[in-house]
C-alpha cells in the first residue's frame, strides 16, 4: 500500500483520555485585545471588507447596529502598493486605519543602536492603525513598509467622524471607549491576579482570584469510519498462509490512521492549522523557510518539541541552510534520525496543505498535559476494541455470503493553551 506514510503526528502526540465522548479546556479569562483578521472579498479587481467583521477593531467591538458597520465598510478606500513603498511613516499623525487585503508589509522601527529594526511581518488580514479610531492624538509608532506587492483597504478617521455624525450610538460607543480604562491583564491578556511583593512590616495585602473563562471550550470526538465486507468464499478456503481478514482489516486501517492524521492537520473544528492563535501565526521575512523564521517561530513558546512541515517544505528550509552554509544537526526519535534546528525536530507531514501558488505552512508545539502543551484526544475500553480507540463490530452476512465489519476510529486534538501552538505561515517552496 503506497499510501502509508511515517505519520509523525500521530507517533509524538501525547493521548489523553476524553471521557464521555468530550474533553473540557478550562483556561484563565482572557481579555479579547482586538487582534483578530479582518475578513476582506473581491469582486474582479474591487476589494471590500465584510461590514461585520469590523468588530474584530477593538474600537469597534460591540457595535451591534449593521447599518452603522457597513456605512464604514462602504468607505474604505483601495489602494496599490509596489515592494519597497512607505505605507505609513513613523512619528506621523495616525489619521487612518489600514487593512491588508493581500500581501505582506513590515513594521520597522529604531534599534537600541539607533537603526532600523524589523519588528513584525504582516499579512493578509491583518490590521495597522487601529488606535486611531479611539485616539484623535494617536501617532505612528512604526514605519509600515511593503514587502511585497498589497492591496490594502484604508478608512481614514475623517470618515469615521461622518458616520459618527449620522449615528449618535456610534458617537457614543467611541466615546467610552476613549474615556474607559481597559481590565487589568498581564502581557498574555489574561486577567490579572493581584499580588504583592517586596513590602516591609504590616500592610493590606491585595485580595485577588483567578477568574475563567465562562463558557470554556469543549472538545467533542470526531469518528472516521467505513465498512469492510469481505465474501465468506475468502475467509473460508484463502487463509493460509496469510489470514485475509487480518490483512485486509490491516490496510483499512492504514487508511483510517492516514486520515485521521489529516483530520488533525485540517480539520476546521479541532485541526491544528485552524486553531492556531492569531497571535501566534507568523510570516516568513522573504519567502522561503530561514533559519531566522523558524528562530522567531521556536522562540515564540517554551519547550517548543517539535516542528511539523511538507517535505516539500523541509527541502526548501535544507536549501537556504545550504546557501548560507548552515547544516544543521539531525535528531534521532524512536532510533530514526531525523532533520533538526535548533535541537528541535523537523519531522515531514505531507498532510500540511500546499497552495497553488507554491506556498505552505510550517507548524511548532509544545507537547502534552503537564507542560499545558497540545495533546491528542481518544477513549480507550470502547465497544468491539480493537486499538486503542479503534473499534471493529461485525455487522452480519447478507444474503450474498458477504461479512460486514464497521470500523471505527474516535480522535480529535486540543491545545490547552495559545502559546502552546504556533504556525509560520505563508512560507515559499519553489523558490
Amino acid at each position: 500500500m503506497q499510501g502509508i506514510s511515517p505519520r509523525w503526528l500521530l507517533r509524538v502526540l501525547p493521548w489523553e483520555e476524553a471521557t464521555g465522548g468530550a474533553y473540557r479546556v478550562n483556561r484563565r479569562l482572557t481579555y479579547t485585545l482586538g487582534d483578530g483578521l479582518l475578513t476582506c472579498v473581491n469582486t474582479g479587481s474591487e476589494v471590500s471588507v465584510i461590514a461585520a467583521e469590523l468588530r474584530e477593531l477593538p474600537a469597534l467591538r460591540g457595535v451591534a447596529d449593521e447599518a452603522v458597520l457597513a456605512a464604514l465598510a462602504n468607505r474604505f478606500d483601495q489602494r496599490e502598493y509596489q515592494r519597497g513603498d512607505v505605507l505609513a511613516e513613523a512619528g506621523r499623525e495616525t489619521g487612518e486605519v489600514l487593512v491588508l487585503a493581500h500581501g505582506k508589509v513590515s513594521t520597522i522601527g529604531t534599534g537600541e543602536y539607533g537603526g532600523e529594526t524589523v519588528l513584525d511581518v504582516l499579512a493578509d488580514g491583518q490590521v495597522v492603525g487601529e488606535r486611531s479610531l479611539a485616539d484623535p492624538a494617536a501617532v505612528w509608532d512604526v514605519t509600515v513598509k511593503a514587502v511585497t506587492p498589497c492591496t490594502v483597504l484604508a478608512l481614514s478617521r475623517q470618515a469615521v467622524a461622518e458616520v459618527a455624525d449620522a449615528a449618535p450610538a456610534l458617537r457614543a460607543h467611541l466615546d467610552t471607549v476613549r474615556e474607559q480604562e481597559p481590565p487589568a491583564h498581564n502581557k498574555q491578556g489574561e486577567a490579572s491576579i493581584e499580588l504583592a511583593s517586596g513590602h516591609e512590616g504590616e500592610i493590606a495585602l491585595p485580595g485577588t482570584f483567578a477568574d475563567y473563562e465562562t463558557v470554556p471550550r469543549e472538545y467533542e470526538l470526531a469518528v472516521a469510519q467505513t465498512v469492510l465486507r469481505v465474501h465468506s468464499r475468502v475467509t473460508d478456503l484463502y487463509n493460509q498462509p496469510m489470514n485475509q481478514l487480518d490483512q485486509q482489516l490491516r490496510l483499512t486501517i492504514e487508511a483510517l490512521r492516514e486520515r485521521q492524521e489529516a483530520d488533525l492537520v485540517t480539520n476546521p473544528d479541532f485541526g491544528l492549522l485552524h486553531n492556531a492563535d492569531l497571535r501566534q501565526r507568523i510570516h516568513t521575512r522573504t519567502g522561503p523557510p530561514t533559519p531566522d523564521d523558524l528562530d522567531e517561530l521556536i522562540s515564540r513558546r517554551r519547550k517548543t518539541r517539535y516542528l511539523l512541515a511538507h517535505p516539500r517544505a523541509i527541502a526548501a528550509f535544507g536549501r537556504e541552510c545550504t546557501r548560507r552554509g548552515v547544516y544543521p544537526e539531525p535528531a534521532a526519535i524512536e532510533g530514526t534520525a531525523v532533520a533538526a534546528w535548533r535541537g528541535v525536530p523537523l519531522l515531514p507531514c505531507d498532510k500540511i496543505p500546499v497552495s497553488r501558488t507554491g506556498t505552505s505552512s510550517i507548524i511548532a508545539m509544545r507537547t502534552g498535559a503537564d507542560d499545558q502543551g497540545v495533546i491528542g484526544l481518544r477513549q480507550t475500553g470502547i465497544p468491539d476494541e480493537y486499538r486503542p480507540g479503534l473499534s471493529v463490530r461485525f455487522t452480519g452476512i447478507d444474503d450474498r455470503a458477504i461479512l460486514s465489519y464497521l470500523v471505527s476510529a474516535y480522535y480529535s486534538a486540543a491545545v490547552l493553551v495559545p502559546d502552546a501552538l504556533g504556525v509560520l505561515e505563508h512560507v515559499e517552496i519553489g523558490r
